[in-house]
């Protein structure tokens, strides 16, 4: 504990994010007093702009004390590299905060409520009047979904743990079953909250809990002074909502990276051969068994898969193709570094390849210097240990939510395969001298469409994760994204490339506001897969003739620069755009003289957004 938090003072005094590995630590700790004192210390971390950390304005607002909650969050958002504005709402102020919508003036990009049981029920209730009671309850759940916000700041709510006073102090069991099988359509309500309501994440505390070391509540602290969950409590609650931050900010991971020995089974593939390693069968090849499903179902969901494993390549085949109860064969990895080389060296080659920066994966080896080596390389890589008891590995994969995605898209489901044909599309260009031929050998086609109620969520998808070819770095969220769409003066589309390789899906969208004269750039945003084909000046050619033909004389697009988007820093002046002497970032492009050019290796064709 002394270390981490001296590390964390050495940050603070020197103005800067704590490193990686820091952040990481505090990530996985599970002492709620360690996290208290470290939010009290990085309560003094230095102002936006002294490092490339989003700055996110965040209020809690809470039906009782919050006690430690805001020391705690904040320890949880900056392990996550998030330098968190906190702001704090009035002793018990969520009832009328939502209603009056008072919280909106710190222009919060998230909103934390801290609830408890009183938020839905009467403080003096009759045992005698079980019926009573649950009207109440329906009401205040009726009355709180009457002012959740329909925009604007992502609020997250969570269940609430049945009081034992509440079970307790009933003594018919009939009237206990009854009280209690109402507590839990509260909190299934509360769940469905998040699928009504475009703004509103819900996490589930209750649920939680029951799988946590953490009692809910301490007695004594709950009458001394209005606390309603111990710290444990607190600490389970915002690793969740730092997980919401996270997936909503764009900041979860993309590829997880595989050791094999000690890691995908049990035992030496080198010593005991293919037959001979553990999977499958009892412990502690179950174990091994387990974590590959979990594997598994993290590429179901999009996540690519990489091995990374010394080894001779020809016995790690043999195990793939050939042993019974593997799970993950040869074809579920997007690529496979299997050789003798450096695991540090081997991942950066795989980064190339994939065209993903290191802070895009996360490492699982059983080995202490193969996870040193990889964290002292490649700090930003989210490192997990396999060491230890095997029973433990699945946990320590999926504690963290490194992979959390607000929702799943159909990208999402084919990121994989998708970046497995980026990895063909390498080796195909080997064969060309000129990268020209290369690219009209591709047969690269663009398709652009108005969004969608199904690609909506994909276009705000990009807004949060995209970081490199992001022009403005304005992050439009799914239901702003939504309403810009529905508003004629606005255009909202997203982009889907296709080639002799198969589909990239939608890698892109872009926002523009359509004026009678001017239209203007609010956004437009890129997979950094798709980088190097022309692909970003294909869109400015169309959105250019769509501005010529609707009569507007100039295209104005700007550019924001971040620490992460320099590849796009000349997109526009290679477009044939001109920069505005006014000094806001603009350039102009002058549609009575003409448009974009369209490069000549590729097509491009638009789609009705009802299509």
């Amino acid at each position: 504990m002394d270390a981490l938090l001296q590390e964390l003072r050495t940050a603070v005094a020197e103005r800067r994010m704590p490193p990686p590995r820091t952040r990481l630590a505090l990530l996985e700790t599970a002492d709620p007093a360690l996290a208290r004192r470290a939010g009290r210390l990085l309560a003094a971390l230095p102002p936006p702009g002294a490092d490339d950390a989003p700055v996110v304005p965040v209020t809690v607002l809470a039906t009782a004390t919050i006690g430690p909650y805001e020391q705690i969050l904040r320890a949880q958002l900056v392990a996550a590299g998030v330098l968190p504005e906190l702001t704090v709402g009035e002793h018990g102020s969520l009832d009328r905060d939502l209603a009056t919508g008072a919280f909106a003036r710190s222009s919060p990009r998230f909103v934390s409520a801290l609830m408890d049981e009183s938020f839905f029920l009467p403080r003096d209730w009759s045992a005698a009047g079980v019926t009573a009671l649950e009207e109440h309850v329906r009401a205040r759940l009726a009355a709180l979904t009457r002012h959740l916000p329909t925009g604007g700041p992502t609020l997250i709510l969570h269940t609430v743990p049945m009081p034992a006073e509440l079970r307790d102090g009933l003594v018919s069991r009939q009237a206990r079953t009854q009280v209690t099988k109402l507590w839990y359509e509260l909190n299934a309500a509360l769940l469905a909250l998040a699928e009504q309501h475009a703004a509103v994440e819900v996490v589930d505390l209750a649920g939680l809990l029951a799988e946590e070391p953490y009692a809910a509540r301490d007695d004594r602290m709950h009458r001394y002074g209005d606390l309603p969950y111990t710290d444990g409590a607190l600490l389970v609650l915002a690793r969740e909502v730092r997980r919401v931050v996270q997936a909503g900010l764009g900041l979860s991971r993309k590829v997880l990276a595989l050791d094999l020995d000690g890691t995908l089974w049990g035992g030496v593939l080198g010593e005991a051969g293919a037959g001979g390693v553990h999977l499958g069968g009892l412990y502690p090849g179950n174990c091994y068994s387990a974590f590959q499903r979990a594997v598994l179902r993290l590429r179901e969901q999009g996540v690519i898969l990489v091995l990374a494993s010394k080894n001779d390549a020809e016995p790690v085949e043999e195990a793939l193709s050939g042993h019974p109860e593997m799970l993950l064969r040869a074809d579920a990895f997007a690529a496979r570094a299997v050789n003798w080389s450096s695991k540090a060296e081997n991942l950066s080659r795989v980064a190339d390849a994939l065209g993903l920066p290191p802070s895009a994966f996360v490492f699982v080896d059983d080995t202490d210097v193969e996870r040193a080596e990889v964290a002292d390389r490649f700090p930003e890589i989210g490192v997990v240990s396999a060491a230890g008891d095997p029973a433990h590995l699945v946990r320590r994969l999926l504690r963290t939510g490194w992979f959390d995605a607000p929702s799943l898209t159909e990208a999402d489901l084919r990121r994989a395969d998708l970046y497995r044909a980026r990895a063909e599309r390498a080796e195909f260009s080997d064969g060309f001298e000129a990268a020209a031929d290369y690219l009209r050998a591709l047969k690269i086609e663009v398709e652009i469409a108005p969004v969608t109620p199904y690609t909506v969520a994909r276009a705000a998808q990009l807004a949060a994760r995209t970081n490199q070819f992001n022009l403005t770095g304005v992050r439009f969220g799914e239901a702003e994204t939504a309403e810009l769409a529905a508003r004629p003066d606005h255009l909202v589309a997203t982009v889907t490339v296709s080639d002799r390789f198969g589909s990239d899906g939608v890698v892109g969208a872009l926002w523009a506001e359509r004026g009678a004269r001017a239209w203007r750039v609010l956004n437009l945003v890129l997979s950094c897969r798709v980088l190097g084909r022309g692909i970003e000046t294909a869109i400015a050619a169309w959105l250019s003739e769509r501005a010529a033909e609707s009569g507007a004389r100039t295209l104005i697009g700007r550019y924001v620069p971040t620490k992460r988007n320099r590849v796009a820093a000349a997109f526009w002046t290679q477009a044939g755009f001109t920069r505005d002497e006014d000094g806001d970032g603009s350039f102009v492009l002058d549609l009575t003289t003409g448009t974009v050019d369209l490069p000549g290796w590729i097509t491009t064709s638009e789609r009705s957004g009802h299509e």
